[in-house]
């Protein structure tokens, strides 16, 4: 009277494994009957607003684009006019036995380096002043400084 080697949960293991491989043949053999998507049915179009949508763009509604107009890398800085070049500020600090300060520019109102080299006028603390911006080696620099009418 020797008992089974297979215990009842061990049973119960393969009988849940059957199932499952069973179940996964079945929906092998209903995707099959069921038929393949196309490669039209997975395909996706953007039209011309940026909308992804699933019909083809119509041909006649198609923009030439000339390939001169296509910027490639970053567009060269056009040439700033005279007026625009040359910036306003107010003098908010300088230090004329050290010979530097600092200008707050009206447009941005950032403070911007000032040296006393720069400078073709002598300037003070509150002084309007017209000056050029320069990208120096710790930012940005004023250059040509002198006072505004």
């Amino acid at each position: 009277m020797s008992r089974s080697q297979d215990s009842w949960n061990k049973r119960e293991r393969e009988k849940k494994k059957q199932k499952e491989k069973q179940d996964k043949a079945e929906k092998k053999a209903e995707r099959k009957q069921q038929g393949t998507r196309g490669i039209d049915e997975m395909m996706a179009y953007i039209d011309e607003n940026g909308n992804i949508v699933d019909t083809p763009p119509d041909p006649t509604r198609k923009v030439e684009v000339k390939l001169e107009d296509i910027v490639i890398g970053v567009p060269k800085k056009s040439e700033l006019d005279e007026a625009e070049a040359v910036r306003t500020g107010i003098v908010s600090f300088f230090n004329e036995a050290k010979g530097f300060g600092f200008i707050r520019d009206l447009q941005s109102g950032e403070s911007i380096f000032v040296h006393i080299n720069a400078c073709q006028d002598r300037i003070g603390e509150g002084n309007k002043v017209q000056f050029d911006v320069e990208k120096g080696p710790r930012g940005l620099q004023a250059a040509q400084v002198k006072l505004a009418p």
